[in-house]
């Protein structure tokens, strides 16, 4: 056994100490850097939390236009026959020289009405004889022999108005397109 000399005993001391707070300072840094990880983790989580809520918040204002836009869709569909039949008895009376006063009547209630149901966004699709027909826009009733050969597959016929209410289409025209 050597002897120990009071030099080596306060080195050996020293040391000693400088291994504690060299290991002190390791569990600091690595206490400290273990807080910043996970107040990065949570500042992630916060700000992805946030972000959807704000797409959730979008969504549901998209939603709720939406909605507002079509909740009269039942009304105008229901609606629709009866501007049918006023165009029919339009037609009807301008046939009859007779009853020049209960067509402009007529006349008046379906303006009235057409332009109470434009102004709720109703508007009409506009077809016309002599039209390319289109699957997407249209709807074939039926197929008629052609009268000329510029009509084959083009619209003879428009048998109902089709209707939009907003961007959306409620009701496609139907018509009769020549083979």
């Amino acid at each position: 056994m050597s002897k120990k000399t009071k030099k080596d005993e306060v080195e050996e001391q020293v040391g000693t100490k400088e291994n504690e707070v060299n290991h002190e300072t390791v569990e600091t840094v690595s206490v400290e850097e273990q807080l910043k990880e996970e107040i990065q983790k949570e500042k992630d989580k916060f700000l992805r939390l946030f972000a959807e809520f704000e797409n959730y918040k979008k969504r549901t204002t998209k939603e709720r236009i939406d909605l507002f836009k079509t909740a009269s869709q039942d009304v105008m569909l229901a609606m629709l026959p009866v501007l049918d039949d006023f165009e029919r008895a339009l037609n009807h009376i301008e046939e009859d020289k007779e009853a020049e006063e209960v067509r402009k009547g007529v006349l008046l209630i379906y303006q009235k009405l057409l332009s109470t149901l434009e102004q709720k966004g109703l508007s009409v699709i506009k077809v016309a004889k002599g039209d390319t027909f289109n699957a997407d826009n249209h709807e074939a009733v039926t197929q008629i022999p052609a009268p000329t050969e510029d009509l084959k597959g083009k619209i003879i016929d428009v048998l109902e108005k089709g209707y939009k209410l907003g961007d959306r289409v409620i009701r496609f025209p139907k018509v009769v397109i020549g083979q």
